[in-house]
């Protein structure tokens, strides 16, 4: 290879190592995101259905109410 073919390939290598570690880098936060998302799901999850066991418990009661 001549010189400045050697010169353009290291320089096309040294952008593609820049951008592995960038995409390596993005990928960490993403997969970082989802793991939050995912336990914040779960929560929410959690938080619903005891909002629902609560408001079928208040409706059970009214209707015991409302038979007396």
């Amino acid at each position: 290879m001549k010189e400045p073919d050697l010169g353009g390939l290291e320089q096309k290598i040294d952008r593609l190592i820049t951008l592995c570690a960038r995409l390596q880098q993005e990928n960490q936060s993403l997969q970082e995101r989802e793991s939050n998302l995912l336990k914040e799901r779960s929560k929410l999850l959690e938080k619903n259905e005891l909002a629902r066991s609560r408001v079928e418990s208040m409706i059970a009661r009214l209707k015991g109410l409302s038979n007396e």
